[in-house]
């Protein structure tokens, strides 16, 4: 279907793409949520447009100021920076809609006045009755235009009767719904599938077709990427915009996003929003650049920031089928992600694990020597306990290998330490020079005495972590015999 011309305060400028973010504060930011974010970011920034982020907060029952603060706190951790929304407000604002109601009115009154709407004053059940009977004579269910000519004294009836109306959008019959989604192409829907939909609930607020369409008009909104769910509600917004003569922007259809099994993202497969992995210590980069090639085909192979995703990505590549999210890929890129973090980055990100007072120079060297060996703050606790604190108990493995080395071989040690300090290579030259062990045979019992396990980081690293006193005492412990 064709729109009539947009007015020019819902325009954007000429050339300019406009995307948005519109989540409903009833929950955290969902995985899948979180990619429709991202796809909508990378959209505008690869042409040098606007990001928009709207609230979606009408329904007043399920909304909760608290989710709204823990979606903006989580998309911001994401790094995902927006040019308008509900902490930086422009004059297309306000954007929240629940701050919005005064223009949805006006475009109620619109329709009204047009005949494109009329009350409807069917109760639940009705409409649930209604639905039943439909399935069971084998039709797609649809509101049965019970409303649809009330005269003027029915109307007047029901008033009487004190029965809140909804406010129902009149599909116009016989005619086709045509539109190129930017996914799945060609679109052509019969209105007469679609049947008359609620665009305002019976406590007088915008439901979700009406303000939403209506909003991305008035915030001049040029290209809208969402999930395959909403595809049958594009019908049903293009028609409200073309009634009230706004611009429709271009909608495209991504994929739904399902676990490694097939089946849809839950709780029940794993960890399902945004906030669940970061307080798993996942890193925001390695969740972005697993998010951008779901349902996003690319040649790129390497760890992107956004700016370079931005630059990547390419609406054609974005696929029609279903997505799956693998821990496992997503664990190859928090690999990459904790390789490149830099000092402080990574000093932040172990924080809660690390949280004791540490010279810098000591947690510098403790961060060198594990970060190649963990993905998740969980992995280097036991580090922290085995180099900040008390003297650990050697394991089975670590038991031989100090037995093996003999107290000749720590003597020799603990007089590297004294002649050199904490450095591996004046410690480990006395030991060979005593003893001539080379190659793991010199350094094994080392790791073995001074970490109580027979394998681990690089030891060079960790001996600089570990107070001076720590590295005497571990290695004099074994040379009591011969001292």
């Amino acid at each position: 279907m064709t729109n009539r011309a947009c007015p020019p305060e819902s325009r954007a400028p000429s050339g300019t793409v406009v995307t948005r973010f519109a989540p409903s504060p009833t929950g955290d930011v969902h995985l899948g949520n979180a990619r429709t974010a991202l796809f909508n970011l990378l959209l505008a920034r690869r042409s040098g447009g606007r990001f928009v982020l709207r609230v979606e907060d009408t329904d007043a029952e399920r909304s909760r100021d608290v989710y709204r603060e823990r979606q903006l706190e989580d998309l911001k951790w994401l790094g995902f920076e927006w040019d308008a929304g509900p902490d930086r407000e422009d004059e297309r604002g306000p954007y929240r809609q629940s701050e919005r109601q005064p223009l949805y009115a006006r475009h109620f009154e619109s329709l009204d006045r047009s005949g494109a709407v009329y009350p409807c004053f069917c109760s639940p059940l009705e409409l649930e009755v209604s639905r039943k009977t439909q399935l069971s004579a084998g039709r797609a269910p649809r509101y049965a235009g019970t409303c649809r000519e009330l005269t003027a004294r029915q109307l007047a009836s029901k008033r009487d009767q004190g029965i809140a109306p909804t406010l129902r959008f009149r599909v116009p019959p016989g005619a086709r719904v045509d539109f190129v989604d930017l996914v799945r192409g060609p679109q052509s829907i019969l209105s007469d599938e679609i049947g008359d939909f609620v665009v305002r609930r019976a406590d007088g607020s915008a439901a979700f077709f009406f303000g939403n369409a209506v909003d991305d008009a008035a915030m001049g909104i040029t290209h809208v990427l969402r999930g395959e769910d909403h595809l049958s509600n594009t019908p049903r917004q293009l028609l409200i915009l073309s009634a009230l003569g706004l611009a429709a922007p271009a909608y495209g259809h991504v994929s739904l996003l399902l676990d490694s099994a097939g089946a849809p993202l839950s709780k029940r497969s794993g960890a399902a929003s945004v906030r669940e992995w970061r307080e798993r210590g996942y890193l925001p980069a390695a969740l972005v650049n697993h998010l951008f090639r779901l349902g996003h085909s690319t040649p790129e192979h390497e760890l992107l920031d956004l700016e370079r995703m931005a630059q990547a990505f390419e609406p054609a590549h974005l696929g029609r089928a279903p997505a799956h999210f693998d821990e496992a890929q997503l664990r190859a890129w928090q690999r990459e992600a904790v390789r490149r973090l830099g000092p402080e980055e990574a000093r932040r990100w172990l924080g809660h694990v690390l949280a004791r007072p540490v010279e810098a120079e000591r947690a510098l060297a403790f961060l060198e020597a594990v970060l190649p060996n963990v993905e998740l703050p969980a992995d280097a606790r036991p580090w922290v306990d085995v180099v900040f604190g008390g003297a650990p108990e050697l394991g089975g493995d670590a038991r031989d290998l100090v037995r093996d080395a003999g107290p000749g071989y720590f003597a020799a040690a603990v007089r590297g330490f004294e002649a050199g300090g904490s450095d591996l290579g004046a410690i480990a030259g006395a030991v060979r020079s005593a003893t001539g062990r080379k190659g793991a045979a010199l350094y094994r019992p080392l790791r073995a005495a001074l970490t109580g396990l027979a394998q681990g980081p690089e030891l060079g690293p960790l001996l600089r972590a570990m107070a001076p006193s720590q590295v005497r005492e571990r290695l004099a412990r074994f040379a009591s015999s011969a001292t």
